[in-house]
């Protein structure tokens, strides 16, 4: 019974800071699906990273709050339908509410055949910005936990070795833990320029951080 009472706990706690999050708010006022969508916008104000007519790839990308900034981003005037100037492509293994102007592709990144649908989408252009929001069910054990997320940017890096422009860029979600230190290396073995970012928007309690990798080598 105790389990069980703590987790009632818990849950109610988690609920009541995220009601009373200042990013949740922004985000049903803003009009974006998740606050995630604040901390691409941090990032990406603090680095330049969207630029107009960009062709952008926008991995785990359900429910859709960064392709839903990303679009922004590229519309002439900021607007959430309307022209875009530039390209987004979006993957995720769960449905993905659609978004105007954003191509979205329900599929397992970690399996060939939404890779090669995304691959084949892109045709010879070469991108400008991928940015990966993948995090895998977490099991609460660290190390398998932590080969998981090793494992998805791995791949990631893979995907944009291959599909970058030279003066593209890389942005990750990933966590404090086992096998950080390894993916650091990763992308600084693979791009000129890697900047680790919290952004204001990621709370504090949580061990998520963000890698840039920027001009691959």
């Amino acid at each position: 019974m105790k389990v069980k009472t703590n987790s009632k706990k818990v849950n109610k706690a988690w609920l009541n800071d995220h009601v009373n999050d200042p990013y949740v708010k922004l985000a049903k006022k803003d009009g974006y699906r998740a606050r995630a969508a604040y901390k691409l916008m941090e990032i990406d104000e603090s680095l330049h990273l969207i630029r107009p007519g960009d062709t952008v790839v926008d991995l785990g990308s359900a429910p859709g709050a960064w392709s839903q900034y990303l679009r922004r981003r590229l519309s002439p005037q900021g607007a959430a339908v309307g022209a875009l100037n530039g390209r987004i492509i979006a993957l995720d293994l769960l449905p993905m509410e659609a978004i105007e102007g954003v191509h979205f592709i329900q599929g397992d990144f970690r399996e060939d055949g939404p890779l090669a649908q995304l691959t084949q989408l892109l045709g010879d252009k070469p991108v400008d910005l991928v940015v990966s929001d993948m995090a895998p069910n977490l099991s609460g054990i660290a190390q398998t936990d932590g080969a998981r997320i090793t494992h998805l940017i791995e791949l990631a890096v893979d995907f944009a070795k291959a599909h970058l422009k030279r003066d593209g860029a890389l942005v990750v979600k990933l966590f404090h833990g086992p096998g950080y230190e390894e993916l650091v290396k990763l992308f600084k073995d693979t791009f000129r320029v890697v900047k680790p970012v919290k952004p204001k928007a990621s709370r504090d309690k949580s061990s998520e951080t963000f890698l840039v990798g920027l001009g691959l080598k």
